[in-house]
Order: C-alpha cells, then sequence, then structure tokens
C-alpha cells in the first residue's frame, strides 16, 4: 500500500471496500463479509443523513499544539471549530506545559469567489497564519467548494512554501467525495505523511552526536519507543492508563497525533512499534509507516473490557519478547479489578444494552458490558470494513449465544435506529452524542460510549464504565418523563415496518444465489 505519491488519499469505498448499509444479524454479517466485496454493493433507496469527513478531520488537526488551521471553505464549514474552542486549550495544557489553544483562519468563500476562485484568499490566509501567529505548521483544510470549482490548493502552497517558515500541510478532506465518514482519518494521516514526516526533515532539525556512545544511548531509547495512536478516541484519563500501563511494561510512550507537537510527527518513524488503539482509526498510517520505514505495527484491538485490554498487551508484549512480564502483570491488574466489580456485576446481571459506533469500539464495549453481567440485544455500527470482520468473529467467539443478535450499519440513519429501540426496548442505550438524543426521547436509559473527561480504556476503564453504568441505571427517572413527553418525527406505520426495508440487499442475494 502506497498513495503518497498523490495529492489526496483514497476513499474507504475503494481502499477497504467498506459496507455502509445493512441489516441482519452478526452471524449472517460475519458470514457475508467473508465473501469478499458483496457488502459494499448495498445501498439505501432513502438516506437521511451523514457525516462530513471535514468535521472529522477538523476535530483531529485542530488539537495539534504550535500550529495554525487554514479552513479553505465557505464560514459555515468553518464553524465547525466553534465546538472545539471551548476545550481545546484545557486539554492541550493537560498534555504539555506550553499550550496556545485554538487557532485557525477561514477564507469565507462567497459566490463571486465561486465562479472567479478561492485561491486569492488563500494565498492571504497563510500568509496571514504565517505573519501574525508564526506556527511550526500550518494545516490546510480543502473543503468542497474549492474542490469543486478547481482550486489548486496543492500548486498555490507550493508556492508559499518558499515564502513561509512554518511547514505547509494540505488535507485534502472534501465531503462529498465519501460516504464513510471515516475516510477523514485517512485524508489527515496522509496530509502528515506527505508533509511532516521524514529522515530529511528529522535531520534538518536535530544535529545527531559524532559520539558513538550518545548514538547507541539514542538507538537505546528508540528500541524502546512506541508510538500510542490516539485521533480523539481516547481521553486524557485513558492515555494515562495506557501509558500506565505500558511503562508497566519498561516502554516509553510517545502519543499521536491529537495534541502532539508537529516535531512529534517528524520524529515518529524513530520507534519500535505502532500501537493502535483503532484500527478503524490508525491502518492508513502504521501501513506506510511500516512500507516505508520499517517500523511493525499492533492493530487488533482496541484495549476497552478486561478480554481485550489483555489481548492488546498480550500483542505488545509478544514484539517485544516480554510476555512472562505481561503475564504477571495482567494477572495482578485482572484479580484485583475482578474484586472491585462484585458489586456492579450484581446489579447489572440480566439488563439488556443496545451499543451503536465505530465498528470497532462497539463490539470491544459490547463484551466489556456483556462480562459485567448484561445481554447484548443489538449493535450498530458507523460502517464495516475488513478490521470489524476480525473483531467480528472475535466477538462471537469470546461473547456465546450472539450469533442472531441484531446488526445495523448505517451513519446518521436515525430513523433505523428508532424502528429498532422501539422493538428491541433494551434497558440501555450505549451511543455516540448525534444519536443519544433521539434515544433518550424514546425514553432510553443513555451511556455515552465515549467523553472526553471520563475513563472508558484499560483496567481503570473497565471500572469506571461499570460505576458509571451503575449510577446511571438506579436513577433512569429523567429518560423515561422525557419519552413519556416528547416525540420523534416518525409516524406510527413506520415502526411497524421492517427496519432495514430501505436497505438493498439485493448484491447479497445474489451472491447466495450463485
Amino acid at each position: 500500500m502506497d498513495f503518497l505519491k498523490n495529492k489526496a488519499a483514497p476513499v474507504r469505498e475503494d481502499r477497504l471496500a467498506a459496507c455502509g448499509a445493512y441489516g441482519g444479524s452478526c452471524c449472517d454479517l460475519s458470514n457475508q463479509s467473508k465473501k469478499g466485496g458483496c457488502l459494499f454493493n448495498t445501498k439505501r433507496t432513502f438516506s437521511q443523513t451523514q457525516g462530513c469527513q471535514l468535521s472529522l478531520s477538523l476535530g483531529m488537526v485542530a488539537s495539534i499544539r504550535d500550529s495554525v488551521v487554514v479552513v479553505h471553505a465557505p464560514a459555515g464549514c468553518g464553524a465547525n471549530m466553534l465546538q472545539m474552542a471551548g476545550i481545546n486549550k484545557v486539554f492541550q495544557q493537560q498534555r504539555a506545559a506550553s499550550a496556545r489553544g485554538l487557532r485557525w483562519i477561514n477564507t469565507n468563500l462567497d459566490e463571486v469567489d465561486v465562479i472567479s476562485g478561492g485561491e486569492r484568499k488563500l494565498r492571504q490566509a497563510v500568509l496571514k497564519a504565517e505573519q501574525e501567529f508564526r506556527p511550526e505548521a500550518i494545516i490546510v483544510m480543502n473543503a468542497c467548494v474549492p474542490a469543486l470549482i478547481g482550486d489548486d490548493i496543492d500548486s498555490i502552497l507550493d508556492d508559499l512554501q518558499k515564502q513561509v517558515n512554518a511547514n505547509i500541510v494540505p488535507i485534502h478532506c472534501e465531503g462529498f467525495k465519501t460516504r464513510i465518514q471515516a475516510t477523514a482519518y485517512d485524508a489527515v494521516y496522509h496530509g502528515i505523511l506527505r508533509n511532516m514526516v521524514g529522515e530529511e526533515k528529522a535531520k534538518a532539525k536535530r544535529q545527531l552526536s559524532d559520539d558513538p556512545l550518545e548514538e547507541a544511548k539514542r538507538q537505546a531509547q528508540i528500541s524502546r519507543t512506541v508510538n500510542l495512536l490516539n485521533v480523539g478516541s481516547m481521553s486524557r484519563v485513558d492515555e494515562v492508563e495506557l501509558i500506565r500501563i505500558l511503562n508497566a511494561l519498561d516502554l516509553n510512550v510517545r502519543v499521536l497525533p491529537c495534541f502532539a507537537h508537529p516535531d512529534d510527527f517528524t520524529y515518529s518513524f524513530e520507534a519500535a512499534l505502532n500501537v493502535s488503539i483503532c484500527a478503524t482509526h490508525d491502518d492508513y498510517f502504521v501501513e506506510h509507516l511500516k512500507a516505508k520505514y520499517g517500523v511493525p505495527y499492533v492493530l487488533r484491538t482496541i484495549p476497552i473490557g478486561i478480554t481485550n485490554t489483555n489481548k492488546w498487551i498480550r500483542d505488545i508484549a509478544a514484539f517485544f519478547g516480554i510476555e512472562e512480564r505481561a503475564e504477571r502483570f495482567i494477572a495482578s491488574e485482572t484479580e484485583e479489578l475482578e474484586r472491585a466489580l462484585v458489586p456492579y456485576k450484581k446489579q447489572l446481571q440480566g439488563k439488556s444494552v443496545f451499543v451503536t459506533g465505530g465498528e470497532i469500539r462497539i463490539l470491544t464495549t459490547a463484551e466489556l458490558l456483556y462480562n459485567l453481567g448484561m445481554e447484548v440485544v443489538g449493535l450498530r455500527g458507523y460502517h464495516f470494513d475488513k478490521y470489524g470482520e476480525v473483531l467480528l468473529n472475535e466477538f462471537l467467539e469470546d461473547v456465546p449465544g450472539v450469533d442472531d443478535t441484531v446488526f445495523n450499519v448505517g451513519a446518521g440513519q436515525l430513523f433505523e435506529q428508532a424502528n429498532l429501540l422501539r422493538k428491541i426496548k433494551p434497558d440501555l442505550y450505549v451511543g455516540h452524542i448525534g444519536g443519544n438524543g433521539s434515544a433518550s426521547k424514546q425514553g432510553f436509559t443513555i451511556f455515552p460510549l465515549f467523553g472526553q473527561s471520563n475513563d472508558y480504556l484499560g483496567y481503570q476503564g473497565v471500572f469506571e464504565v461499570a460505576a458509571r453504568v451503575a449510577r446511571i441505571m438506579r436513577n433512569p427517572a429523567f429518560n423515561r418523563n422525557l419519552g413519556a413527553n416528547t416525540k420523534l418525527p416518525y409516524r406510527e406505520s413506520w415502526y411497524s415496518q421492517d427496519p432495514f426495508s430501505y436497505i438493498d440487499h439485493s448484491a447479497l442475494l445474489e451472491e447466495q444465489t450463485v
């Protein structure tokens, strides 16, 4: 896999044949995904909404320290940054002594620019970013409008690079190009890999010592260094927990890309191992670093729940040949955690749960909740690809009785979710912000799948999730009252229909008859 010679990353539909529409059971989804691409051909005859990869890309790059983001787009696209402005500096300060917070410039393209082009405004914005902020990096986000009208941002930025000291990083994240929002991760990593990472850039920034002893010490440091990859799906307390685990294995940790400094990317190839917490996020980055610089990676699972945290640790330990040390650590942590979970398991035993979100996170979270005594009655992923297939197969092995559990694939299709929830009636709904409000209006108890201030990962995360779920389920009165006094904009006739009636499964049926 080598896409770095191209200006932009390919979309997930082309690169991974990612599926964005499916309705059926876990077992059927697993079987269909093994048939090689037929899932990709499923379509919707009606689609309610979908996410924009620009907004997801902004969430990643906005956190990078000592940088300025130039959003080359109309004002509405740049307004995505407002939701990050209040918390960005706080989270930067948690990770570094110096933090300047969120700094961005919008080119504010209008009707005139659609006709005459927005290249002049882009030049002005980049030069203003350099003159006013003197950043280490200027990250330019190319949105739908400049892509449609044909602004050649790469040529402009190549010319501007001669005039500014900051490293200019173009990110092609046009929302209209893909239905799979996770393409945004590839778009950001593509820009970083092409413009921030490399041996020449590292040499230009650092004077290597002629002392053989100093060089030996540096190489020894690199041999125990891992890149821990966080694109926004773990909070600072999650980072602290995973760093604690890796330090217990005598490993040095560099966290990328969120809240990192541009220099961290420059030296990112100087690591013994790339450690992912989510294949959906990181496969593009780790595959290219392995192909170009020979850095191996761990990509199997996300460390949510005891089972998957143990798998994650064992994969890392196997690479460094420290399995015995890892097993002692796992045994000690697991024994202490199991004792602490006893009262929560008694309270949650037999309660049903519906989990929705990213394909990797929902499967590991569902397994965590199952191990707390809950019954998994439904799963809903934003998309599904080969990495979800691997984890789904392990989920089916680890969790008995879920072969016929419903699995829906579809980002933004809240009408399908509303129908499913009415039929399944779970005791607990676990999901992201986009769907939590809708489920609340149906009266279901809500537990957020992720939060920037809460712990979900590692052993500490298991305890925190158990305690918070138990507390929320002890008092579900608010959501019940909300459900009794609000109504979603769907007719009763819709709730009586098949929730997957707008998904075209003809490609799967044709495959079955061949």
